[in-house]
């Protein structure tokens, strides 16, 4: 057999062995799981799960819940990610979670992950509602019947028929016929007990001729808080008898109507947006004289106070007292609690501003705070018109967003890691939503997840993955959503900024060169121990002794002519 014809031989014994292994079926990989996220689901929804691991087969891969060979639906996949659903009503029990490779293959690849857990949502007690509720449960006068010009008590007798207390509790006196006396209509009572009463006391007089009439109406509007400061507000008609007075027409003196002054906060603001403990904030109040009269001396005393006066009701030298107020939550800070406004005009106003701190130890909530106006009528009397505000105090969450390990070199068109970390830098423990990770420069994978509760100092790690489209800066956009104290949601949103490499091409290596009609580099052949015994003897006669060196020759073979088949002669 000539060498030509050995040469063809071989040639088609390689062409048959490489056609049986370009058409036999690609074993399946092996799956590895490294972590899923979260173990532990709850079947009141659909819940997705992410399966964190290697060798995951794109496009024909299956996950299964055993016992049971309950399938889960793939949202997405990559070899090393997957991320399933589990839907809601999955029996509730402690299952095995199965990745399977190629699952139609007679022999599949299985990575199992054990325990996995599906828990039921207990059904919920019922809530009992509960609420104060402020009633009128009598009403008396200290004269029996009222007259034209003669000042009175008005005591109403409030009750809490509800079951929770009453904070705060404030009666406004209201009427056509009857105006108020000193304390500008208002009654501060302050809380009522579930089941307990208190008396508000009011001094009026008759402001009109109450000729024909045998009572007049009064109106008290009450406003109050619960213990979680939802306001309440409760309007109640009293029917006050009266005495009919006859006059003679040329004794009837004109009447002058009541001249007094009541000041009033129409609004406020803080300098603070968010209140939280250990803020230092200004509270500015509007302040104007709504009454008709002067006032004169006005002092206003936050945290609630009086000014004292004698029996007759002349004021005492340095009666203002404002150290008995509530400081728990809010302290003034730089100056005292007590400051003077001067007079007022009727219809006069001006913004009265005061430095405060948020005590460290406050807890998230709406806390009423008592301002009291402490001040001299037009007759010299002492009047302390006494007011509440609320202020809300909030505990945001206090997080950083960073990296968990340095960052390498990221090339465009590339996967690069990305380990995200949350570390909770507050004093409190603080539950997040979902954290949400995107790019203006690249497509994102596994980049979202559900934080859930984090500790004082406690973290919470992603590792995302990015492929950025370009050479450049890439800002990376972490939202992660919660809700606040007031159970309104709210987001924080962090941004980090990193920088996007150019990739490189590998250098040249002049001993693979490319391209058709390239020589290999020269190999050198294994010797045997007698060819080594050869060349030691030649070298001892000074003949060439060098190990020889094989030259393989073309990397592509010139292909020689096939010969052409001879036919037999017949």
């Amino acid at each position: 057999m000539s060498i030509k014809q050995k040469f063809l031989s071989f040639a088609l014994l390689l062409a048959v062995i490489l056609s049986g292994i370009q058409t036999s079926p690609a074993a399946a990989l092996a799956p590895s799981i490294t972590g899923v996220s979260p173990a532990t689901v709850s079947n009141a929804s659909d819940v997705d799960v992410t399966i964190s691991g290697s060798d995951f087969e794109v496009n024909n891969v299956a996950v299964m819940l055993m016992p049971g060979s309950i399938n889960l639906p793939i949202k997405s996949w990559s070899t090393t990610s997957l991320v399933v659903t589990v839907p809601a009503g999955t029996a509730a029990n402690v299952y095995s979670l199965q990745v399977i490779n190629k699952p139609n293959d007679p022999s599949p690849e299985i990575e199992t992950y054990s325990p996995f857990t599906v828990q039921s949502v207990p059904t919920a007690p019922p809530v009992t509602f509960g609420r104060p509720q402020l009633q009128v449960r009598s009403y008396r006068t200290n004269v029996g019947e009222i007259r034209y010009g003669q000042a009175f008590n008005l005591v109403v007798r409030l009750e809490n028929a509800g079951q929770l207390k009453a904070l705060n509790v404030q009666a406004n006196f209201t009427s056509a016929d009857l105006a108020p006396v000193k304390s500008g209509g208002v009654s501060v009572i302050g809380g009522i007990e579930a089941g307990g009463s208190a008396d508000a006391s009011q001094q009026m007089t008759a402001v009109t001729s109450l000729a024909s009439k045998d009572s007049v109406l009064v109106d008290v509007n009450v406003s109050y808080y619960d213990e979680k400061g939802t306001n309440y507000t409760e309007k109640f008609t009293l029917r006050v008898p009266v005495v009919a007075t006859s006059y003679v027409a040329a004794a009837t003196p004109t009447p002058t109507g009541l001249k007094r002054s009541q000041l009033v906060i129409n609004t406020y603001q803080t300098d603070v947006e968010i209140l939280q403990p250990g803020s230092l904030f200004t509270l500015e109040l509007s302040v104007q004289n709504v009454g008709n009269s002067s006032a004169r001396g006005v002092t206003m005393i936050v945290g609630g106070g009086s000014a004292g006066s004698s029996p007759n009701g002349t004021p005492q030298p340095g009666g203002v007292s404002g150290g008995s107020g509530e400081f728990t939550n809010f302290a003034p800070v730089g100056t005292s609690n007590i400051q003077s406004l001067g007079d007022f005009a009727p219809g006069a106003g001006l913004i009265a501003s005061q430095k405060l701190i948020v005590n460290v130890s406050t807890n998230p909530g709406a806390y009423p705070m008592k301002i009291t106006f402490a001040y001299l009528d037009e007759q010299g009397n002492t009047i302390n018109d006494e007011q509440v505000i609320t202020l809300l105090v909030y505990n945001l969450p206090n997080v950083d967003v960073s990296f968990y390990q340095p960052i390498g070199p990221l090339y465009a068109g590339q996967p690069n890691f990305l380990p995200l970390q949350v570390v909770n830098l507050g004093k409190k423990m603080n539950v997040l939503g979902t954290m949400k990770v995107s790019s203006n420069n690249g497509m994102m994978e596994n980049a979202q997840s559900l934080v859930g509760s984090l500790e004082a100092g406690g973290y919470f790690t992603l590792d995302a993955m990015v492929y950025p489209d370009s050479p450049g800066p890439l800002e990376l956009t972490i939202n992660i959503d919660y809700t606040d104290d007031f159970n309104q949601p709210r987001t924080i949103v962090k941004t980090l900024t990193l920088d996007v490499m150019e990739m490189e091409m590998p250098p040249f290596d002049p001993n693979f060169p490319e391209g058709e009609g390239g020589d290999y580099p020269p190999l050198e052949p294994e010797e045997t121990f007698w060819q080594k015994a050869w060349r030691f003897i030649l070298g001892l006669f000074g003949l060439d002794s060098g190990k020889p060196v094989e030259q393989p020759g073309p990397m592509y073979p010139e292909e020689e002519p096939m010969p052409r088949p001879v036919m037999p002669q017949g």
